[in-house]
């Protein structure tokens, strides 16, 4: 078998991420050899691997799900956003620049398409099958003359390609014959059909509909998955997390103790690798939080200040909202306070940035002996140590490089009091660390909180793949998943008129 497949979709966050793994997971379990990839992907949640390179997390995940050490070739280009109009572009897991959106899509992405192609076909040449993942829509016309990351890379490779809809946003169908209408004849011809996600109810009512859909563009479903919570794991797009009010949220057994501990992460701009407190969520009795009033702070057992890819921008929106005194007031009581990466850094006495912001010297909070010098080359590691009497295990991605001048020694960073701070992405993944880090926040803030003994993160995410995996078993067609994996689009799909504009 020398397979592949693109899992595209009608819409950002329509689930082409978890279908993606899902199918990935499905495929492993039958025995085959299965890799993940993305040509392109634009997220602040990233990885890095055991060869040093940075790629995004959810093909990470993906390759996780597939069994596989994941490697910079399922993710050959990576934008990490810097605001509104620009991203730092990263090659083959290596930062090589600042760009515009105009720029990127002005010529510089079209010339990456021979490089995204020779990652894929790497691939494909030592794995039985690649599943693809798409971005956004392939339909966005605006974007289709430079595009490598949906049908551009289909029509490259001669991949089929799965478009997934979101049934519980609405207008599913419509979205799935827009999504065909509006591609080249040549892009039509790869789109073999739809698969609906995240439905409710009775699947004998969407069926006519279904059957209707087939009519219209000789195309047919895949499968219809049904909603299930807790599977969003290692989303690309932090911006839908910095909403106030939004819960992190795992399936987790009840609190063992006679407390729960309540963590409130500041959801500062930027916010990168926020699925760091995935692991704190997974312990049974801890509630999750993403804040942005000082007001939240008040209740909060622990209270984190996460990575960023703007760390002088986040210290100007916690003054400006009052959240950086209540940190510091915080501090001064001997509550909790972690510092993640760039929470890390702005922590610290001073910061030096000519390379991220280019703000020169900055006042940090000064919570911590630390002092930061913003450097040109990207810090990418997977460090190995210990703490709390406990092994962890972690990552690093960072411009910036901290100066530890006191304190207690915390892996790379220090502690004064009860304010931790470190650049180690991942550490609360290691389950001792976790378990022993609880323990000491929770005796801080005077609760009867008792971590669970048994709870091992990386038990609880291998049942979350498996749940992905079992829903493409059970409500796909796998058949004809496999057949179309294993042989392509079929012959003679029907044009779908208008098609793209000219």
């Amino acid at each position: 078998m020398n397979g592949g497949l693109l899992v595209a979709g009608t819409t950002s966050d329509a689930g082409k991420s978890v279908v993606t793994a899902g199918i990935c997971r499905w495929l492993v379990r039958q025995g085959v050899k299965v890799a993940p990839f993305k040509a392109q992907n634009m997220s602040l949640n990233s990885f890095v691997t055991r060869e040093g390179a940075e790629i995004g997390r959810a093909q990470a995940m993906q390759a996780q799900a597939c069994r596989v050490e994941p490697t910079a070739h399922m993710n050959p280009v990576l934008l990490k956003p810097g605001g509104e109009r620009s991203s730092q572009v990263v090659l083959l897991g290596r930062p090589i620049g600042e760009m515009s959106a105009r720029g990127y899509h002005g010529g510089r992405q079209e010339r990456l398409l021979g490089t995204v192609l020779d990652s894929l076909a790497e691939l494909r040449a030592t794995y039985d099958a690649v599943i693809c993942e798409g971005a956004g829509s392939p339909a966005e016309i605006n974007l289709r003359r430079t595009d490598i990351v949906n049908m551009g890379i289909a029509r490259g490779a001669g991949l089929p390609v799965l478009v997934v809809g979101d049934i519980d946003r609405g207008g599913v169908f419509a979205s799935f014959f827009g999504t065909v209408a509006l591609l080249a004849p040549e892009d039509q011809a790869l789109v073999a059909g739809f698969l609906v996600n995240k439905f409710r109810g009775d699947v004998s009512l969407l069926e006519p509909g279904l059957d209707m859909l087939h009519g219209l563009t000789g195309r047919r479903t895949y499968g219809v998955l049904p909603f299930r919570h807790g599977l969003g794991i290692d989303e690309e797009d932090g911006l839908r997390v910095s909403l106030r009010g939004t819960v992190r949220e795992s399936v987790v057994a009840p609190p063992v103790g006679e407390d729960v501990l309540r963590v409130a992460v500041c959801a500062v701009p930027l916010m990168s690798n926020f699925t760091d407190v995935d692991a704190l969520a997974a312990e049974p009795g801890v509630v999750v939080r993403f804040v942005d009033r000082p007001e939240e702070l008040s209740d909060a057992d622990l209270v984190i200040v996460p990575g960023t890819r703007g760390t002088v921008r986040a210290l100007e929106w916690l003054r400006e909202r009052g959240l950086a005194d209540a940190i510091v007031r915080r501090a001064a009581e001997e509550r909790p306070v972690l510092g993640l990466c760039g929470g890390f850094q702005l922590l610290g006495e001073h910061i030096e940035d000519e390379v991220e912001s280019r703000a020169g010297h900055v006042d940090g909070l000064g919570l911590l002996p630390v002092r930061v010098r913003f450097a040109r080359e990207k810090t990418l590691t997977r460090p190995v140590g210990e703490a709390l009497g406990e092994h962890v295990e972690g990552y690093e991605i960072h411009h910036g490089v901290a100066e530890v001048a006191g304190g207690e020694p915390f892996l790379d960073g220090c502690r004064v009091g009860r304010t931790w701070g470190t650049h180690w992405h991942g550490s609360l993944e290691s389950d001792g660390f976790r378990r022993a880090f609880l323990r000491e926040v929770a005796a801080a803030a005077g609760r009867r909180f008792v971590p669970a003994p048994d709870t091992s993160f990386a038990a609880l995410r291998e049942e979350q793949l498996d749940r992905l995996g079992d829903l493409i078993e059970h409500h796909a067609d796998t058949d004809a998943l496999w057949r179309l994996i294993e042989s392509g689009a079929p012959q003679g799909l029907p044009f779908i008129p208008p098609g793209a504009p000219a």
